[in-house]
């Protein structure tokens, strides 16, 4: 597999975005949402009677509606037992509906096909927010240990939040960045007036709500406001496809190059080689000499990925090498591996 370089705008310079692009309003935020579930109705697909939990469950279950049967006795495989996840989305009432991921845990061969009993799902503090229930989905993952139900909980507990009535609101940007901060601070101070805004640290800037607005229509202006951000450079690699995302303009110090078969030297001088490559931007390739020249420039990641391509680089190669590059200090530019 070859690699695929993507030129994006990581690069650090000012972009316009809207601040609702840019940053949350701390408090209104999702809520994850855990139970643990039964699936009926497999076709002898489900969990063996090895998975003692299952059993037990069956047996907790049956008694539940009157019918009282040792775990030990239970030989049926048409039941899985399954972890059921969800996503309480913030101001959720009661009665909306959430889109439900189900997964076996037991030895069960295929969840497909099954129906999820009713499941409480409860967050982090332990109360119950959503109760799910309803046939599975196994869509076009081909994971047979795995399914969905669209729109298969409902909303029995409310999270309260009080927005309305508040006088004061805070930001937090999703990137750490003290420039950042300021120009949001001064953009929104700019709109509605001196004291409105506050940054009180890298990510994190205080609003107080004007006398004039409501709370509700103060963010959802405060969210349509644009602002010149800064953008760090950044490159961007995914190990299990192969694919780098880099700036045009992120350049790699100077340095060779040993890693496997390849020893390579990345230079700006000229080469002094007939049979060189030319891959393009000034880039030149000299197997002979081992070496990369970009005339004169600094080797960008774009340039010096294609050349290791010629080269014979495979993918993996190729991340490796970058990683090493950022570890010694070649590379300047964050690197995130996914």
């Amino acid at each position: 597999m070859k690699a695929m370089i993507l030129l994006c705008l990581f690069c650090a310079s000012l972009m316009g975005q809207k601040i609702g692009d840019l940053a949350n309003i701390v408090g209104v935020r999702d809520n994850q949402l855990i139970g643990y579930g039964l699936v009926v109705g497999l076709n002898g697909s489900g969990d063996k009677s090895a998975s003692k939990f299952t059993m037990q469950s069956i047996a907790n279950m049956l008694e539940s509606v009157n019918v009282k049967v040792s775990p030990n006795d239970i030989k049926s495989k048409n039941i899985a037992a399954v972890m059921v996840t969800a996503t309480l989305p913030p101001f959720a009432k009661q009665g909306d509906k959430l889109n439900i991921t189900v997964s076996s845990i037991g030895d069960a061969k295929s969840i497909a096909g099954g129906t999820l009993l009713l499941t409480p799902l409860s967050a982090v503090d332990g109360n119950i927010y959503a109760l799910a229930q309803g046939a599975l989905s196994i869509g076009e993952s081909g994971n047979v240990l795995a399914g969905s139900v669209l729109n298969g909980a409902t909303v029995e507990r409310e999270v309260p939040y009080d927005l309305y009535n508040k006088t004061t609101a805070t930001l937090s940007l999703k990137g750490s960045d003290f420039q950042n901060a300021i120009r949001v601070q001064k953009v929104l101070n700019g709109v509605f007036g001196e004291g409105i805004a506050k940054a009180v640290d890298s990510r994190t800037i205080k609003l107080q709500k004007p006398q004039n607005l409501s709370m509700i229509e103060f963010l959802a202006l405060v969210q349509e406001v644009e602002v010149d951000y800064s953008v760090r450079d950044k490159i961007v690699v995914d190990e299990r496809s192969g694919t780098i995302i880099a700036g045009v303009g992120i350049t790699i110090e100077p340095i060779v190059i040993t890693h496997g078969d390849i020893t390579i030297k990345i230079t700006q001088n000229p080469l002094n080689d007939p049979k060189a490559t030319d891959i393009g931007d000034g880039t030149k390739i000299s197997p002979a000499q081992n070496m990369i020249s970009t005339s004169g420039k600094k080797p960008t990641v774009a340039s010096i990925v294609r050349a290791l391509q010629k080269l014979g680089a495979n993918p993996k190669s190729i991340i490796s090498i970058l990683s090493t590059m950022k570890q010694s200090g070649a590379i300047s530019a964050d690197l995130e591996i996914v």
